[in-house]
This record gives C-alpha cells, sequence and structure tokens, in this order.
C-alpha cells in the first residue's frame, strides 16, 4: 500500500487576537511589536498542533501573519500607493441582488489593495524570516516532518495590485518576478515547500479579464505562467506547489473558464504539485478532463485535487473524499496524487465562511478518507 499524503491549500482560520493585530498594523494604529511577534509565533504553534492531531501530512502557518494571500506585498516590497479599482467577479455581477446581500452581511472583505505606482523592489525580509521561524519551531514541537508556506505569484499580485507605473504589463510581471525571486529561493533554503498562489490563471478570466475570449486570455495566462517560471529559475521543481481556483467564494461561478482550457497552462508551471478545485458543485466533474488527457500529464506531476470545500460547513464524510481520490488514483497512482482542500479556510484575515473548529473537522475528514483510499488503490 503506497499511503496518499494529506495536505490543504495553506490558510487556516484565525483567532480574534490575531486579527486585532493584523488590522491595528494594516490601518496603521499603535501596537507593540514584541506583542504582534508574541501572539503569531503562539498561533502558528496553535495552528500547527491543530493540523497535526488532524493528521495531516504537509502543514503550513496557516498564513498566520498575513492580511491576504496576495496583498502582503505591500508591506514587503516598495512601489505601492494609492488604491486599485475593485472588479466584482462577473458571475455575481449577473446576480445583484445576491452581490448585495453579501456586501450587506459582510461576505465580502475589506482590505488595502494599492496600486504598483513605483519600482517594485524588495524593502527586507524581516517578516519573511519570522514566519519562516514560527512554522519551522512550530513543526519541531509538534513533530511534524514536512511544512509548506505560501507566496504570491507574480500574477496574482498583478490582479489585485494593479499597475500603473510600468509602460506595460509585461514589464510589470517582469519586476514582480525578479522582486518575488528572492522570497521563493529563501523558503525553499529554509526547507520548507514553497507554494506559488495563482488564481489570476482562472479567477482572474471573469475579474480583470472578462471582455476577453477564452483563447485571448488563455495567451496572457501564459505569460503570467512564463514570468512565474522565470522567478523559480534558481528553486528545485520537486520542492514547488502550485495552486490555481476560481475564486474561494460562494457564487454562481456560472462565468469560470473551464479546466479544459487553462490545463496546457498550468502543465507548463515549473511546478510538481498542482492544487486545484474538485469539490464544489462547479468544477467536481472536471476530474474527467485529467482522466482523458492522461498522456498530458508529465511524469514529474503529481496531482492535489481538493477533496474537500472550504466555502461550506458540511464535514465531507471520509467516504466522499476517498471516493474523490479513487478518480485520481486510478489516472496517475497513490505516489503521484496528495488530497487537499479546494481553497483557504482563512483566505483574508477575520474573513471565511467555515467556522474555525469545523475547518479542522474537514481537514480529519480529509485525513480519513486518504486513509481509506490508500487501502484500496
Amino acid at each position: 500500500m503506497t499511503k496518499i499524503l494529506t495536505t490543504h491549500v495553506g490558510s487556516l482560520p484565525r483567532t480574534q487576537e490575531v486579527v486585532d493585530f493584523i488590522f491595528a498594523r494594516e490601518n496603521g494604529e499603535a501596537y507593540e511589536q514584541s506583542a504582534f511577534d508574541a501572539c503569531m509565533a503562539r498561533h502558528v504553534d496553535e495552528v500547527v498542533a491543530r493540523q497535526v492531531a488532524a493528521g495531516v501530512d504537509v502543514v503550513s502557518d496557516g498564513e498566520t501573519s498575513k492580511i491576504s494571500y496576495a496583498t502582503y506585498v505591500k508591506d514587503r516590497y516598495t512601489g505601492f500607493s494609492g488604491d486599485s479599482e475593485r472588479n466584482p467577479p462577473a458571475d455575481l455581477l449577473k446576480f445583484p441582488s445576491f452581490l448585495k446581500r453579501l456586501a450587506d452581511g459582510g461576505g465580502t472583505p475589506t482590505y488595502r489593495r494599492p496600486m504598483c505606482t513605483g519600482e517594485v523592489k524588495v524593502k527586507d525580509h524581516v517578516d519573511l524570516n519570522k514566519d519562516i521561524a514560527n512554522l519551522k519551531s512550530a513543526m519541531a514541537n509538534h513533530g511534524a516532518q514536512r511544512g509548506f508556506m505560501n507566496a504570491a505569484s507574480p500574477g496574482v499580485i498583478s490582479l489585485f495590485l494593479q499597475n500603473a507605473h510600468y509602460a506595460k504589463r509585461e514589464d510589470y510581471l517582469a519586476a514582480l518576478a525578479e522582486a518575488m525571486r528572492e522570497e521563493y529561493e529563501i523558503i525553499i533554503a529554509a526547507g520548507l515547500d514553497l507554494q506559488l498562489d495563482c488564481p489570476d490563471l482562472a479567477l482572474s478570466r471573469h475579474m480583470l479579464f472578462n471582455d476577453l475570449s477564452d483563447d485571448e486570455f488563455v495567451a496572457i495566462a501564459n505569460t503570467h505562467v512564463e514570468a512565474l517560471n522565470y522567478a523559480l529559475k534558481n528553486v528545485p521543481e520537486e520542492r514547488v506547489r502550485l495552486h490555481i481556483c476560481w475564486g474561494n467564494y460562494e457564487g454562481p461561478h456560472v462565468c469560470d473558464i473551464g479546466m479544459d482550457k487553462v490545463f496546457d497552462t498550468l502543465m507548463q508551471s515549473k511546478a510538481r504539485y498542482l492544487a486545484f478545485e474538485t469539490s464544489n458543485p462547479r468544477h467536481a466533474h472536471e476530474w474527467t478532463v485529467f482522466r482523458d488527457r492522461k498522456a498530458d500529464i508529465p511524469d514529474t506531476k503529481v496531482l492535489m485535487p481538493g477533496v474537500i470545500d472550504s466555502t461550506t460547513n458540511f464535514v465531507e464524510h471520509p467516504e466522499v473524499v476517498a471516493q474523490r481520490l479513487d478518480r485520481f488514483t486510478a489516472i496517475v497512482g497513490n505516489e503521484r496524487v496528495m488530497a487537499g482542500s479546494d481553497c483557504g479556510f482563512g483566505t483574508f484575515a477575520g474573513f471565511g465562511s467555515v467556522d474555525p473548529d469545523i475547518a479542522y473537522a474537514k481537514l480529519s475528514s480529509l485525513s480519513e478518507g486518504a486513509e481509506i483510499a490508500s487501502k484500496r488503490s
């Protein structure tokens, strides 16, 4: 029996104390740095302990200290100021009453999204090194053997922090790739796996590029992968994970581009582990894309299907998890499948539709389902 390893996409629910500190920093309010640092360290230790208890094999720091998976870069890199235009997903614009309900109910997170108004360069790696130290300490404390740390891709930064400085989009992507390269290499040098968050390869189709055809969008997505691969030029592919998604929100998702359209783009990335959504009702059928295009999946790739959903409080039965995994192990075998989640459970600080305790119950079910699937594959 080859054990199917378990992991998730990265972000996990934060405590109110963590959220309060993050928004104090975000809003320029007074706080004690030593107290902030101590709080982050405590919380990372707790989330790693809970992942280990839930049976997760490859753990993360829960993205504890970050305001969000993409906009945290504004605090670590120069060149960002002002505010970027908000672009609601096209599917929500088709259902304005639902969009209003989300907004009125606090279902749309509020945080700063400055624009790129100057040259993008590294400020320092102080926050990054603190995140790494907290994760490695927590792993040692709780016996976690393998960990990963998230980082924003050049493409997703360009999606949320839009360009008002560089002459062309390609120039902005190139600058972001060069700036982010150091962050990626530091994470790898610390002995952690690197996860690149890339919703720009799918979500941006119906946010920023909804006036284009699918083929025109795919051409842009390919330039995003080219920039990412450049940033990874000194990083071993076997240590890299890439997450693609269509937006971590409950909604109609009727404007999502299909996996069949972005499949080739995904396979071109310099990442061994490919994380993607397969649990939500809009994309659950797309496991057949991988089945039908098995010959086009490089032997070096490991599939990380999301076998638990991150937008509802249903706790998936372990047998459901196992059945979802069965579909992929039948295609590439146990050793090339890692069980994951559709997306994160704490994508934005203070925002998440899944109750924290239920999020860990889902991770426990994930592990139980992976064990079932491992035994029968």
